[in-house]
């Protein structure tokens, strides 16, 4: 024991299988205690025997021989029960308590949160959507024209103004393949134009009608005064009423050279595609009055039998550059126009200079973030070109310029929700009834496709999937709870999915029991889209709460770790929106679980509501009564979420919190303490942690040794990846798959000496030895192993530093011989013998410092040859 503890006297007895004496103990020579006596009895093989707690063998003369043999027996007895009762700290605290879940993917979960973790950092705190929009303004002569999403709502059927087809002409972004769409409406004169909402496919649509009505005009020498070349058609009555209305007398003759558009809305509950025979019967009677048609629909699997067909073909959006380039300069030249006396040179000029100017602002990093859009749609460009051209005019300020970037995915969000079921409180026309469930399901999957994507962006697209269906099967429960949810079985189209809801396919991996694979993942075309998605949802909906609620239970129970935590970490930014709902609908219920992970999603979810300045305080205070004052199970998730750091003001506060829960209770929480302890190590605080951690091993309560012993032994047998919590791209994250002790005293050479501190006094305790051994064992094999890759993943430079400055004494070094032996003798891996050779000289260097110990370590080196 340290002197503190044997000062101690009567207060507190000294325990037979204390910790072994500190590092400042070990050199001094002389008498070092019965402790350190037979930690040098165990030193050697296993077989030589061990003498009992007052150094005697037992059997030897002196006192009486049958008492001597109890009180030996029952000290062995004693020392066993220590060391079970050790090895049972030491187990893995989040496995069941009795075996019902399989142990949690430490390494796979850390970086499924990191990567979750990306997606919410834009403005990072809880009004990063506040949604205080601007609508609609004038500022000088620009037009921020904020509502331009729905251009021509109310419009139905009639001309289009010349007016608005020559300011298409002047901005129109032809998409990719754009020669190819006008070829093959003048070969065929009709076409279904199949593409996204909001992708330009009207705009795309009216320019191909405008350039080849006017080519027809030209060609029949027609002035086409006081007649509209193109026209917008009323959908009510679909493909056969505009093929009526193009026949008959005097029809063909006022048609001759028009261009016809018509929005065919086939996601509307009972709506029926048009046949071939309907559009084959238009195409004839278009040719026959020299007229064209293009029909634009929504890319899906309604869609899918017309894009197939002849007059099929996709529209491809345009490049988001140009469009925002175009945009630009039509904002600046309209600007510099409307300034009286400009002359054309220096207009030229002042175009080009503003147009620079522009182009930079917007590629300014917090202008992408704000906007967060990989890929913009025309409306949206036309707002970001307003935006930046009233910033550069000085009528705009520059959070007002960034708050309007923001509302762009706000805004794509909103149009997503809005009155997705209203259908279903609707009579179907002319029937009477209320729409099936199967039209239900099937209304609600896209809105739960786009959730799901929202909340386990980057994980596997199948995972997605199923996180959508489960989610389609709550939505339409609650709508209906009267009604079996049904969904078609053949009818999902993932190209059209992936359009609709602004998505994109990516190749990456991912990992699982310490393996990476090669997968398929999803994500949103847009770091804003997730936020911007939960928002909406959580705070403009609130009967979705609750089919989101039990969606997100079922997904904690989710075996998968890409899912569990990626769900949990979405789970704690919509707890910031309201936390007093959060708390009592998600964090309570979960953290009181009876299964372990359905606690570490609870602890998961409070640490990212704790990243938010604006909710800290309240999580820290939660977390510190469930640690003083909570149930066994309160107590366990605030361990876990004590161990991500920031649950708490300070480390010590929080080293104060995990002490208290593991050494409660006769240590019945020990295990999750001390692993969360060995959390705190990844964090720069680490040598503030090895530093308490002494300070346990020293303390006079039992309890509080054992808590610094296990913690030393999780230390040793820990990876970096299962436990590192922060930033992947530092010096340990390059190191995922070493042991975290070697780690640490490879890149951080100051806490070699009280990491060998611990680890000796581990090594010389009795009810510790036995585990603290298979540690050492653990670090020794991890010299050479693979990685998942198959490469070489040596942790050579990690035991070159610790070993030896844990390898001080004779006796250190003569266990450190027959734990190499023992294991080069191992019958299922057994260790080569060069290996064995290069582990004892890293051991034991022959620099010129060691030279003096050289010739009481030269009969030990002859046994590795």
């Amino acid at each position: 024991m340290a002197d503190e503890q044997q000062a101690g006297g009567a207060a507190e007895p000294a325990r037979d299988d204390a910790p072994a004496p500190r590092a400042d103990q070990r050199e001094r020579g002389g008498e070092r205690g019965r402790d350190k006596e037979r930690g040098r009895e165990r030193g050697g093989e296993r077989g030589q025997g061990e003498k009992d707690g007052d150094g005697q063998r037992p059997g030897a003369e002196g006192g009486d021989s049958g008492s001597g043999d109890d009180e030996a027996a029952e000290r062995e007895q004693e020392r066993e029960r220590a060391a079970g009762r050790f090895k049972e700290h030491t187990r893995d605290p989040l496995a069941g308590e009795e075996s019902e879940d399989g142990p949690t993917d430490l390494a796979a979960a850390s970086r499924a949160r990191q990567i979750s973790q990306q997606l919410f950092e834009t403005g990072r705190d809880w009004n990063s959507f506040d949604r205080s929009f601007i609508g609609s303004a004038h500022i000088g002569d620009i037009h921020l024209r904020m509502d331009a999403r729905q251009p021509l709502t109310g419009v139905r059927g009639g001309p289009v103004p010349e007016e608005e087809l020559r300011r298409l002409r002047r901005v129109h972004v032809e998409p990719e393949g754009y020669v190819r769409l006008r070829t093959a409406l003048t070969a065929r004169r009709l076409l279904v134009l199949g593409a996204a909402p909001g992708t330009g496919r009207t705009s795309t649509a009216l320019s191909l009608l405008d350039e080849v009505t006017a080519q027809a005009r030209d060609a029949a020498g027609a002035d086409g005064e006081g007649t509209a070349r193109v026209r917008r058609v009323d959908p009510e009555g679909g493909v056969r009423r505009l093929a009526d209305s193009l026949t008959g007398e005097g029809a063909e003759q006022a048609a001759r050279g028009t261009g016809y558009l018509l929005k065919l809305e086939l996601s509307r509950p009972g709506a029926v595609p048009p046949e071939a025979m309907d559009l084959d019967q238009l195409a004839a009677t278009l040719a026959a009055c020299d007229a064209y048609a293009v029909l634009v629909v929504t890319v899906g699997s309604a869609a899918n039998p017309l894009l197939a067909g002849r007059y099929g073909m996709l529209c491809p959006p345009a490049d988001t550059q140009e469009l925002l380039t175009t945009r630009l300069r039509e904002r600046v030249e309209d600007h510099v126009a409307a300034v009286p006396d400009e002359e054309a040179g220096d207009a030229g000029r002042r175009v080009a200079e503003l147009l620079r100017r522009a182009e930079a602002l917007a590629a300014r990093d917090e202008v992408t973030e704000a906007v967060g859009l990989a890929d913009l749609r025309p409306a949206e460009a036309e707002l970001l070109a307003s935006l930046l051209a009233g910033h550069l005019l000085e009528e705009l300020s520059y959070e007002e310029l960034l708050a309007g970037c923001r509302s762009l995915a706000a805004r794509q969000a909103q149009e997503w929700f809005a009155g997705v079921d209203r259908a279903l409180t609707a009579r179907a026309a002319g029937v009477g009834e209320q729409p099936t469930r199967p039209e239900a399901a099937a209304l609600f999957h896209p809105v739960a496709s786009r959730i799901a994507l929202a909340v386990l962006g980057g994980a596997t697209r199948s995972a997605v999937a199923a996180a959508a269906h489960l989610l389609t099967w709550e939505l339409s429960v609650q709508s209906d709870p009267d009604a079996t949810p049904a969904r078609p079985l053949f009818c999902d189209d993932p190209e059209s999915e992936l359009a609709l809801s602004r998505a994109e396919l990516t190749d990456g991996h991912v990992e699982m029991a310490g393996t990476e694979f090669a997968a398929r993942l999803i994500w949103y075309r847009g770091t804003a889209l997730p936020a911007a998605v939960l928002s909406e949802v959580w705070d403009r909906h609130f009967p979705v709460r609750a089919p989101v609620v039990r969606w997100l239970r079922l997904l904690a129970d989710d075996p998968r770790a890409q899912v569990w935590v990626r769900a949990a970490v979405a789970a704690g930014e919509l707890c910031v929106r309201d936390f007093d709902h959060g708390h009592a609908e998600l964090v309570r219920p979960l953290a009181e679980a009876t299964t372990a992970r359905r606690r570490v999603f609870a602890a998961t979810l409070l640490d990212q509501a704790a990243g938010h300045a604006s909710h800290r305080a309240v999580v820290r205070g939660l977390v510190g009564d469930w640690a003083r004052n909570g149930t066994r199970e309160l107590r366990w998730t605030a361990a876990m979420a004590l161990g991500y750091g920031n649950a708490a003001a300070s480390v010590g506060d929080t080293l104060d919190a995990l002490a208290r829960i593991g050494v409660r209770g006769e240590g019945e929480q020990m295990a999750v303490a001390s692993f969360n302890v060995v959390r705190l190590l990844t964090r720069p605080e680490s040598a503030a942690v090895l530093r308490r951690m002494s300070d346990w091993t020293r303390h006079r309560n039992p309890a509080y040794q054992d808590l610094g012993l296990v913690t030393t032994v999780r230390l040793a047998g820990h990876e970096v990846a299962d436990v590192l919590a922060d930033d992947p791209n530092s010096e340990l994250g390059e190191r995922g798959r070493w042991p975290l002790m070697l780690a640490l005293a490879a890149t951080r050479p100051e806490l070699v000496a009280p990491i060998a501190d611990l680890m000796w006094t581990a090594l010389n305790t009795p009810r510790s030895k036995e585990v603290a051994t298979d540690a050492l064992e653990t670090l020794l094999r991890s010299a050479v192993r693979k990685d998942s890759k198959g490469s070489a993943e040596g942790t050579e430079a990690g035991l070159a530093a610790l070993l030896p400055a844990l390898l001080g004494t004779e006796a250190d070094r003569h266990r450190l011989d027959w734990l190499l032996r023992r294991m080069m003798n191992d019958p299922d891996d057994p260790l080569p013998d060069a290996l064995a050779r290069r582990l004892w000289w890293l051991a034991t260097p022959r620099d010129g410092a060691d030279r003096a110990r050289r010739p009481e370590r030269h009969e030990v080196e002859e046994s590795h040859g």
